[in-house]
Parts: C-alpha cells; sequence; structure tokens
C-alpha cells in the first residue's frame, strides 16, 4: 500500500511538471482577437448586388493584434484586413467582398491569420443566395415605312 501511495504521488509530481501552462489563453496575457459575427447572411440578394460585408474586430487581449493575412476559400471571396497592429480594447475593420454575378447559394469562408493567442487561425463564413435578375430580352425599335406607295 505504501509503494501504490508513493507511486501516485510521485506520478502526480511528474505530471504536475510536464503540465502545459495555459495562463496565456485562460489569463489574456497577449493578444486576443474576438469578432462581432461568426457568419454574414446576405439573405436572398439580387444578381450584381453589393456583396460587401464586413466583420469588425476587437483585440481583446493585452498585447497588440497583428493580422498578417485574410484569405478567401475562392476566387469570387476577396477579403480585405489590415496589418498594422490593434492595439488592446482597439478594434479593425475586415472587408469582405463577394462576386455576386455568380447565381446560386452562397457557402464561402474566410481564415483570419494573426498572432491571437486565443485563435491564431479564425475562420468566419458569408452565406446566402443569389437570385438571377429576370432582364428583359433585347428590342429592336420598329420602323416605320417611310417611303411613299408607288403606283403602277
Amino acid at each position: 500500500m505504501k509503494k501504490f501511495i508513493a507511486t501516485l504521488g510521485l506520478s502526480a509530481l511528474v505530471l504536475g511538471a510536464f503540465a502545459q501552462d495555459n495562463t496565456k489563453t485562460v489569463g489574456g496575457s497577449g493578444p486576443m482577437i474576438t469578432l462581432d459575427k461568426e457568419v454574414h447572411d446576405y439573405g436572398t440578394i439580387d444578381q450584381g448586388a453589393n456583396g460587401t460585408c464586413e466583420f469588425k474586430v476587437t483585440n481583446t487581449g493585452d498585447q497588440p493584434l497583428i493580422i498578417s493575412n485574410c484569405k478567401g476559400s475562392c476566387g469570387c471571396t476577396v477579403p480585405k484586413c489590415e496589418t498594422a497592429p490593434i492595439a488592446p480594447g482597439a478594434t479593425s475593420i475586415i472587408t469582405v467582398k463577394y462576386d455576386s454575378n455568380r447565381v446560386g447559394p452562397i457557402n464561402k469562408s474566410v481564415t483570419i491569420s494573426s498572432n491571437a493567442v486565443n485563435a491564431p487561425e479564425k475562420i468566419v463564413r458569408i452565406k446566402g443566395e443569389i437570385k438571377a435578375v429576370d432582364t428583359p430580352a433585347p428590342t429592336s425599335p420598329v420602323k416605320e415605312n417611310t417611303m411613299a406607295p408607288t403606283s403602277n
């Protein structure tokens, strides 16, 4: 029994020595990224409508947040983010432009890479539906007969 207790105590000591220090993510030490939303829903929009939306980024940490890259899941989704450091408590805007000339459902993502200790890679999504706009068929103007009738 004494050997068992000694082994158990030694195991706890060894495991405690190798335990990971989570004070950075739990205590808030370092830059931390927080977004106003995880998903932007366009709803149903017309083909060719404004496909721009914004995500508000806040640094809730205690050190500057640096967004190093924003990448869309395809060429039809183009994000724009500032790479200047975001001070603790400050905000920045990530603008996402979707090519709304493509008809059908929208389900795309944007990966935000930063030095945040809580989420070094954060993924946000855009969704919705683009409906085709009925465009009238081109018509040619009707020309009146301007020639005088000929008599035989």
